[in-house]
């Protein structure tokens, strides 16, 4: 074997063999071009290299269960970051929520889960599954915990505060040791303006003492001719003696205030029987609807508080339902302005005994102060089952439905048009039709007697919806209605009615009032 330097450099480097003398010289020469680079590059990669499969090594001992297969995938992938979000979106997706029990117990925090992956040295797949359950649990337990949140508010909406009760005692008791409290109302001089029409007649169905003098102290507070109107109150038997007693003691000097309690009507036969027939199919709508009700129909919060308000007792308080016989009540009179007791006036609606209803028997709000065609679940679809070939075959289900709880009523016209009749022609309807036509409550078989024969008026007159969760209604909508209305559970004077709102009925409370001290309702 021979060896040839190159005087020039070390250029080329020759072997010779004497056993390969006829080898290709290009077959036996290594180019020093390319040797130099290579040396250099493995200079550079090899001290990386062993620091990098180092590292895995030592990395691997912890996260892996497999020290080859960890180098493997880690060592060839190109970004940790991407790889690991790949394999953990590959584990999510296989935890599937059929193996996720709810009542298992398990994890219940995020620190309580590092510590078990950390100790059993679990795969990414098993971090998925047991994060998915988790997230799956609290879920549950946050779904159930707004569903027993909104019952008990449910509930609470629905009971009489002490300081209410409290009240009516009071004033029962002041009815039977106070002369004053047992006056005529209204005085002797003032019994022929009940029947006048040129007076504004007001009308108000109520057994809450503290709302109807809340009504009342508003509306004549914001008139610009108080002396004109006139308030005719009807109460139940048990209410009668503390209204009485608080509305003869606090005498109005510029309005006329009549206190009658539905014991002291004298009703025909043919009445008595409507009415106690429209109470038992309102009792067995309220049946029938609670014996369907199924419990996955609270899942979902958007719907339940729905279910909820048609549960709700008023849905069968006699006050709400005998609405529908005002003309009977008030046989002497023509037109009427009729007020709910949750209600406040912050504006002169006297005009309204002006309104041209055009023929109509009710003047009602229909369409939403914001510009929508219909005040929020104020469509037909809100209130009836569209599902059955009655309601779909004569009513549209987006048709807007009016509010209640100030409405002009021309008393003529009602009768004329037999509204009654047919309220009664319909609720007969429903319990023949397996009571499932609508939803219970006093608004849905009023919107179809009332069908065709209500006149809109201007959305500012009554804005309603202040007793529900999130009153939104913006403040100077607020201040330019003349009527707004605490319609929902959480009524003004009860502790759940909402701050941001209850100071516009709470500046109408008497608080120096020595009944209203005593019974501390002002808190």
């Amino acid at each position: 074997m021979k060896f040839y330097i190159s005087t020039t450099g070390i250029k080329r480097l020759t072997i010779s063999s004497a056993g390969a003398s006829k080898a290709s010289p290009a077959t036996r020469r290594i180019s020093g071009r390319t040797v130099l680079p290579l040396v250099l590059v493995l200079a550079l990669i090899l001290p990386f290299l062993f620091v990098r499969i180092a590292f895995i090594v030592l990395e691997s001992a912890t996260a892996c269960s497999s020290t080859l297969d960890c180098i493997g995938w880690r060592f060839f992938s190109g970004s940790d970051e991407s790889m690991l979000r790949e394999e953990l979106t590959r584990a999510l997706l296989e935890a599937k929520d059929d193996k996720v029990d709810n009542n298992e117990q398990g994890i219940e925090s995020f620190n309580q889960l590092v510590q078990e992956m950390t100790l059993k040295q679990q795969d990414v797949k098993a971090f998925a599954f047991k994060t998915k359950a988790m997230l799956s649990r609290m879920e549950h337990k946050v779904q159930s915990a707004r569903q027993r949140e909104s019952i008990y508010w449910h509930l609470a909406s629905h009971g009489v505060p002490k300081s209410l009760h409290c009240l009516c005692l009071k004033l029962a008791e002041e009815y039977a040791v106070n002369a004053m409290a047992r006056s005529r109302l209204p005085p002797p001089e003032y019994v022929s303006r009940l029947s006048d029409p040129s007076f504004h007649h007001l009308v108000l169905l109520t057994d809450n003492v503290l709302a109807a003098s809340v009504v009342i102290s508003s509306t004549v507070e914001k008139s610009a001719n108080p002396e004109k109107l006139i308030f005719h109150i009807v109460t139940d038997k048990k209410t009668y003696t503390p209204m009485h007693a608080w509305f003869a003691i606090h005498s109005i000097q510029s309005a006329v205030v009549e206190v009658k309690g539905l014991h002291q009507y004298e009703w025909s036969q043919e009445v008595n029987v409507a009415v106690k027939e429209m109470l038992e199919i309102h009792r067995l709508i309220w049946g029938q609807y609670y014996k369907n009700l199924k419990e996955e129909d609270f899942e979902y919060d958007g719907e339940h508080k729905r279910f909820l308000e048609a549960l709700s007792p008023s849905c069968l308080s006699l006050m709400n339902l005998l609405r529908i016989y005002i003309p009977e009540l008030f046989p002497d009179l023509n037109k009427i302005v009729f007020l709910d007791d949750d209600i406040v006036v912050q504006h002169d609606i006297s005009s309204l005994w002006e309104l041209d209803l055009n023929g109509n028997v009710v003047g009602a709000v229909v369409n939403s102060w914001d510009g929508d065609n219909c005040c929020p679940g104020r469509k037909y679809k809100d209130y009836f089952n569209f599902s059955h070939p009655i309601i779909s075959s004569n009513f549209d289900h987006n048709r807007c439905a009016w509010l209640y709880g100030m409405n002009v009523f021309d008393l003529e016209a009602w009768r004329r048009a037999n509204i009654t009749e047919t309220y009664h022609h319909w609720l007969k309807l429903s319990q023949e039709s397996g009571l499932t036509l609508w939803r219970p409550g006093i608004i849905p078989p009023a919107v179809i007697a009332f069908e065709g024969h209500v006149h809109h008026i201007d959305p500012l007159w009554h804005v309603a919806g202040l007793g529900f969760r999130s009153p939104e209604v913006p403040r100077d909508i607020l201040e330019a209605a003349s009527v707004i209305h605490f319609s929902g559970p959480a009524k003004p004077w009860l502790e759940i009615g909402f701050p941001e709102v209850r100071g516009l009925w709470n500046k109408h409370v008497n608080s120096s009032n020595k009944f209203v001290r005593k019974c501390r309702i002002m808190g």
